[in-house]
Formats: C-alpha cells, sequence, structure tokens
C-alpha cells in the first residue's frame, strides 16, 4: 500500500515503523525534516509538504497535536482534503473535537474522499509494541478496508459508530484517566509517606480491585523518578479541555473531571507541559507537603 503519514511525534514514529516493517511504501512529513530522519534511513520517503504528500496516495494517516492542526490539515487550502485523489482513504489517529472530525468527514465525502476519526489510546509503550487501543468513528466499509492496518499498528481496534464516535469515545477514554491519575498519584505519596516497600506495594495493589494500566505502567515510572514523557502533560490538558467543552454541550457537570483539568494546569505553570503525565506527582506531593521521593 502507498502510505501518507503526517505527524511523526512520540507516539507517530512507531506507528510509522510498524507500517514499513510491514513492507508499505510510506512517505511522511514533520515540520521539523530533521525529526523524520531515522524513518528515511529505515526506508520511509520524506515529502516536503502536505500538499505534496497527499496526491498518488492509498491512504493518508494524520497524528497531529490540536484541533487547529487538524483542521488546517485537511481542511486548508494546502491540505489534504484539496489535493487528495478521489478514492483515498484518510484517517485521523489524533484525539480531536467530534464536531470537527464529523465536518472534516462531510467535507471529504463530498469529493469522494473517506475519512475515520480513530484516536490511540496505550501511550509511547503501547504505540513501540503495537498495542494500542483505536477508537473508530466513520463508514462501516472503510473500517472493514483497513482491517489490515488496524492490526499492524494495534490490539483492539473497534468501530464505535458514525465520524466523531471515535472521538467521542476517546473522551470517556480520557475522563477515566483524568481522575484515575489523580487516585495513583496520591496513593503513592501515602505509601512512601509510610516508608513502605513500594515495590512490594505494587506488587499487591497491581493485581488486586485497584488495578489499571496508569498505574502498572506509570506508577512505576513515578518511583523510578521518570517523568519523561509517554504522552505529555499539554497534551493532556487539551484533550480534558475538549471532554469539558463536550460535556458542557451536552449538559453534563463533571466535577471530577474539572479537578483533574485544574490540577494539570497548575503542573504546567511550574513548566511541566512538555513532561509526561506521571509528573502530577510532584505537584500533588508538593501540595500533600510529603517531604521525600523514593
Amino acid at each position: 500500500m502507498k502510505i501518507g503519514f503526517i505527524g511523526t511525534g512520540v507516539m507517530g514514529k512507531s506507528m510509522v515503523k510498524h507500517l514499513l516493517n510491514a513492507n508499505h511504501q510510506v512517505t511522511v512529513f514533520t515540520r521539523t525534516k530533521s525529526k523524520a530522519d531515522d524513518l528515511v534511513a529505515l526506508g520511509a520517503l520524506w515529502s516536503d509538504s502536505v500538499s505534496n504528500l497527499t496526491k498518488d496516495q492509498d491512504y493518508v494517516f494524520t497524528m497531529v497535536g490540536y484541533p487547529k492542526d487538524v483542521e488546517e490539515v485537511y481542511l486548508g487550502a494546502n491540505g489534504i482534503i484539496a489535493h487528495a485523489n478521489p478514492k483515498t482513504i484518510c484517517v485521523d489517529f489524533t484525539t480531536s473535537e467530534p464536531s470537527l472530525a464529523v465536518k472534516i468527514y462531510i467535507t471529504a465525502k463530498d469529493k469522494d474522499i473517506s475519512v475515520l476519526d480513530a484516536p490511540v489510546s496505550g501511550g509511547d509503550v503501547g504505540a513501540q509494541n503495537a498495542t494500542l487501543s483505536i477508537m473508530i468513528g466513520g463508514d462501516a466499509k472503510t473500517f472493514e478496508e483497513l482491517q489490515p492496518i488496524w492490526k499492524i499498528l494495534g490490539k483492539t481496534f473497534l468501530l464505535q459508530g458514525p465520524a466523531g464516535s471515535g472521538q467521542h469515545t476517546k473522551m470517556v477514554n480520557q475522563i477515566l484517566i483524568s481522575t484515575n491519575m489523580i487516585g495513583v498519584c496520591e496513593s503513592l505519596i501515602y505509601g512512601v509517606k509510610a516508608g513502605l516497600n513500594m515495590d512490594q506495594v505494587m506488587n499487591s495493589v497491581s493485581t488486586g480491585a485497584a488495578a489499571s494500566w496508569s498505574l502498572s505502567n506509570l506508577g512505576t515510572r513515578i518511583l523510578k523518578e521518570d517523568f519523561a514523557p509517554g504522552f505529555f502533560v499539554e497534551h493532556f490538558v487539551k484533550d480534558m479541555g475538549i471532554a469539558l467543552k463536550e460535556s458542557k454541550a451536552m449538559g453534563l457537570h463533571l466535577p471530577g473531571l474539572e479537578m483533574s483539568l485544574n490540577l494539570y494546569e497548575a503542573l504546567m505553570a511550574k513548566g511541566h507541559e512538555k513532561s509526561g503525565t506521571q509528573a502530577l506527582y510532584l505537584h500533588l506531593k508538593e501540595v500533600a507537603g510529603a517531604s521525600r521521593v523514593h
């Protein structure tokens, strides 16, 4: 397959590697060319613009930062829809706004271009190990056609409904994580302060009713004082903002989500926008008055 891939960040880069390993022809574009040098060394082709990359591809995949980036990449004058050939299939892996996903789907359909919104969950580890959960919105026929691709990139890949449904499902995912991360951080602060052997504690609690992906994957990083990003704080704040906006539009008040967003905004204010989401531990540790890190 001839695949164009726009955005090769923390997760996108690993996804491109899997596609290359599956012997697909992948052309990449990212704003800073040097960030794709290792992919080119592995066999990826380089394109100098979105418009040039989009021409003559069977599939175009995107993994960019914010809704404004998604809108520019798809709907801009130099974007995908303006330059893709009819019958091209596009997949947006970015976590973005459900309403924007619907807008892109409708605009693309008028030009006989298919678009799926397919945000993912699993962080850098999931992308590296091809175990991502892919939440997909759009037409069933297009979803089925991409079965070979889903199997290369993820472990769970489910069609959630029409356009926008993938993004709504990702909001459910992010709301779950938002308050769970508070619990993970506060529990570890408590355990460390109590003088417990935290390796032993983790062996016990990670296999019981309190088990979670965040505890097993990010809790262990916290205890190693590893706050490098598997998923950027600034992107999580963006996602929670979208979830809160959508909630309010549906007449919902979600106090847990609001609390988590406020805590992460305070963490960003301390300069941790490029840290991993587990860096919330540092802010909550300071708030709690804990005196040391394990």
